[in-house]
């Protein structure tokens, strides 16, 4: 792999409470990170927002544009915390949002993007697409496929790919070694939201689905091994013996 795009859910940086920001649990996924960044591919990062605000909840009673608004400040509250433990990390990082506030972040301005990406540095955009009623799993296909990215990385935290049903309550779900985007939209596997995997599908932009607290697993990722569950166009759905 040469370029990828990460898609981090915000809880990932709230650690056990999934609410806030931990400094214990970003620190330890910026380490994550940096440790397979080490291998010279070029990484973009979208994260979510979902240790702030989640707009179908508690924005239940407000106009839904003005929601996803705030869900979309939020995720520049994100990026700009893991560009901090990022760079406490030593790896040299921007952060790009999709609505401007020129004080912390650059505009996403896709040719940038790309400069930052061939100089070494991590790119994070913020901001999810820039307009409401998309979710953060549609800005990771959009800016993966603006990129040319390889592949889209999907981390989970504590599921290691995609299951024929929730393994946390169903002991006897199978997990998938590969599927189709069409497995996935028929179905209804949890993965992306079905206009993040429409975008993939029609790019045939490959899908890796893998738990990023398994210690080592994005840097086997980025050397080209098979973790986790892979989706793409031509993939015949198969388990994990």
């Amino acid at each position: 792999m040469k370029r990828v795009l990460l898609k981090l859910s915000g809880e990932f940086l709230s650690g056990p409470s999934g609410v806030g920001v931990s400094p214990d649990a970003t620190r330890a996924l910026a380490e994550e990170i940096a440790a397979a960044f080490s291998r010279g591919v070029q990484l973009a990062i979208v994260v979510g927002a979902g240790n702030f605000w989640r707009g179908a909840q508690q924005g239940s009673d407000m106009d839904p544009a003005t929601a996803d608004y705030v869900g979309m400040l939020a995720t520049v509250m994100n990026a700009v915390t893991l560009q901090d433990a990022l760079e406490q990390q030593g790896v040299d990082t921007r952060v790009q949002s999709a609505i401007t506030m020129q004080e912390i972040a650059e505009p996403y301005i896709r040719r940038r993007a790309l400069r930052h990406l061939e100089k070494g540095r991590v790119v994070i955009f913020g901001g999810g697409t820039g307009n409401p009623f998309f979710t953060t799993d549609t800005a990771a296909a959009l800016r993966a496929l603006e990129i040319d990215a390889d592949v889209v990385l999907m981390a989970k935290n504590k599921v290691d790919g995609v299951y024929s049903d929730d393994p946390r309550t169903n002991p006897q779900a199978q997990k998938y070694r590969t599927l189709s985007y069409l497995d996935i939209l028929n179905k209804d596997l949890k993965v992306m939201d079905a206009t993040a995997i429409s975008l993939c599908m029609g790019r045939d932009m490959p899908i890796m689905v893998f738990d990023i607290f398994t210690k080592g697993n994005l840097e086997r990722l980025l050397a080209g091994e098979h973790v986790g569950t892979r989706i793409a166009t031509n993939e015949v759905s198969s388990f994990v013996h």
